[in-house]
């Protein structure tokens, strides 16, 4: 009986600190970015993600392209151009980025993802469209766990995708399932 009693105030004080912290609300800190094409400027701004120094890589989507900024805005780079060739973007939605520093953008309107350095640098993309493994229908959002295997929504195929290191190569595997979008 002593037991019972000491484990759930146990349990209570430990979940206190979780409780009281969900209650807060974020303080704002900043924005950037105005309407246009300029370097810092932006046409929907779709995709963020923040690396592990702190850059933060924005899909700008309309502009096809990404924008590079420190977490204080100040623009760094940009890279990507209206096109379906190596290192171009019809409108790139989903960017992700791994602990090395590389960067993945789920390319929606060619239905790929590509990898980029941290810098622009295009090194490698799949996809096609479809809806067999490895092929995509709209892929809107991408990310990177800290194997480095890359999970993708493929939005329009009603699923996700994983893509998964092995030694030699590339596997692939499905969350979900395809929809006809005439059923």
């Amino acid at each position: 009986m002593r037991n019972c009693i000491v484990i759930p105030f146990v349990v209570i004080c430990a979940l206190l600190p979780v409780a009281a912290w969900s209650q807060l609300s974020p303080d704002y800190c900043t924005q950037w970015g105005s309407q246009g094409t300029g370097q810092g400027q932006f046409n929907w701004p779709y995709g963020v993600a923040v690396d592990a120094s702190g850059n933060v890589y924005v899909a700008d989507t309309y502009n096809n392209r990404i924008q590079k900024f420190t977490s204080s805005g100040v623009y760094i780079t940009r890279w990507g151009s209206y096109g379906d060739g190596p290192g171009q973007f019809e409108s790139p939605y989903g960017v992700a980025v791994d602990a090395p520093g590389y960067v993945y953008i789920a390319d929606s309107h060619n239905f790929r993802i590509q990898k980029f350095t941290s810098n622009g640098v295009y090194i490698t993309r799949w996809g096609s469209c479809g809806s067999a493994p490895a092929q995509f229908d709209w892929p809107s959002g991408v990310a990177v766990d800290a194997s480095g295997n890359v999970y993708v929504a493929d939005t329009c195929n009603h699923r996700v995708q994983i893509f998964c290191y092995a030694q030699t190569s590339v596997q692939n595997t499905t969350w979900g399932r395809i929809k006809s979008m005439f059923r």
